[in-house]
């Protein structure tokens, strides 16, 4: 009886402790998006994510983060093309799009993106949102 007891104890406390967990590292996803944003964004959005104005908007302290996730990952997966309003400013460029990027790679980079330069949002998006919403 007393091991059966024990043994319902410890099965409580490992299904609680999973509950409780994260499904991803947020400050490994953030590091790891750091890089992504280095070889594939910085040239267009600067190191500073402020952009360059009239050519490429800005990520920094941007209006434009707020969409849904879904929004997010489809301009990284299909691009961006004709005008975009970002912080009051109209853009109309073209962003290419980044499907050659893992869905890890996008995942890391938007959570990067979100919490950097004034963005915050600590609500972590992942591999498998991205994966989803792949062609």
């Amino acid at each position: 009886m007393k091991r059966w007891a024990i043994i319902s104890v410890l099965l409580v406390f490992v299904f609680s402790a999973v509950a409780f967990m994260q499904p991803v590292s947020m400050a490994k996803s953030i590091a790891n998006g750091k890089n992504v944003y280095a070889n594939n964004c910085m040239n267009c959005h600067m190191e500073d994510g402020k952009g360059l104005e009239g050519a490429f908007p800005p990520i920094a302290k941007s209006d434009f983060l707020k969409r849904p996730p879904k929004d997010l990952i489809n301009v990284i997966l299909k691009g961006q093309s004709g005008e975009l309003k970002v912080n009051g400013v109209v853009y109309n460029g073209v962003m290419p799009a980044q499907d050659y990027l893992s869905d890890e790679e996008i995942a890391d980079v938007l959570n990067y993106i979100n919490n950097s330069w004034g963005n915050k949002n600590l609500k972590p998006i992942l591999p498998s949102q991205v994966k989803q919403l792949r062609p």
